[in-house]
């Protein structure tokens, strides 16, 4: 089978690694979102569609030539849609808050400026409404902080969410076709020196928190995804954030599980259902 990796960063541990045990029995192919020319006329800039993509890549031309697949007929995993989504963390929230999942209240805002800084609930979180390398996320104790964030990051779309008081340690729940991997790792929002994260095995988590990780892919159409947690008290979850196809670093089994899904995915000819 062809397996193609929308990715520019085919060395990816993780991505290494599934092709590693894909490469001796199928043929893995590269395609660098950055090199495709955008244009659906052009479809020798990637060539016959592979028998399924995996799509390691959150930029807009990235997510544009994985719907450029799909409507050629081939599975992507995770599909644009869904990748799409899980970018915009209004919609995000809308959604899962919808499903019953415990997730972060959260309010919208075109810009830091429009917020009332004297009305929030500090302390609060303020994150980029689209999700991206690199992007907004800080705690602000007061409105004086909040205007000083404006003045760095103005024009900045953003959400905003009462910050809950916790152990300064972000759960970090991967999933991959149904299978759990779990670390924790210092928040952002703790120690901006925050070290790597450490590995747990899913029996360590709190109680329900596995299934929880679960529930959240047929929620937004996700295969790949990572579920941030945090305890709220208690070991009541509390999600504050999803992500499609994470890095999984340092997580036995998960090249395993992504190769897996792989060939199960083109050997269907399409994305398995929820």
């Amino acid at each position: 089978m062809r397996i193609g990796l929308i990715t520019p960063e085919p060395g990816h541990p993780l991505l290494a690694a599934a092709t590693a045990l894909l490469t001796p029995r199928h043929r893995v192919e590269v395609v660098d979102p950055g090199a495709w020319g955008g244009a659906p006329e052009e479809p020798e800039s990637v060539g016959p569609p592979a028998d399924v993509y995996l799509l390691k890549a959150r930029t807009p031309r990235a997510l544009a030539l994985a719907r450029h697949l799909e409507e050629r007929g081939a599975p992507v995993v995770n599909t644009a849609r869904a990748t799409g989504l899980v970018q915009d963390r209004t919609a995000m929230a809308r959604l899962a808050l919808r499903a019953g999942l415990p997730f972060a209240r959260t309010r919208t805002a075109p810009d830091l400026a429009s917020l009332d800084a004297e009305g929030l609930p500090y302390p609060v979180v303020v994150k980029s409404r689209h999700s991206r390398r690199h992007d907004l996320v800080a705690r602000v104790d007061d409105a004086a902080g909040l205007r000083a964030l404006g003045e760095v990051w103005p024009g900045e779309p953003v959400v905003v969410q009462r910050f809950t008081e916790n152990s300064g340690w972000d759960h970090k729940l991967w999933v991959i076709a149904g299978r759990v991997f779990a670390a924790v790792r210092r928040s952002e929002l703790a120690d901006p020196g925050r070290g790597p994260a450490l590995p747990l095995s899913p029996g360590e988590l709190p109680d329900g928190w596995a299934g929880l990780a679960l529930r959240v892919g047929p929620v937004f159409g996700l295969w790949v995804y990572g579920v941030d947690v945090i305890d709220a008290g208690g070991g009541a979850p509390l999600i504050v954030d999803v992500n499609a196809f994470p890095g999984v670093r340092g997580q036995a089994g998960a090249p395993g599980a992504l190769a897996e899904l792989a060939v199960r995915t083109a050997g269907r000819g399409a994305v398995p259902a929820g």
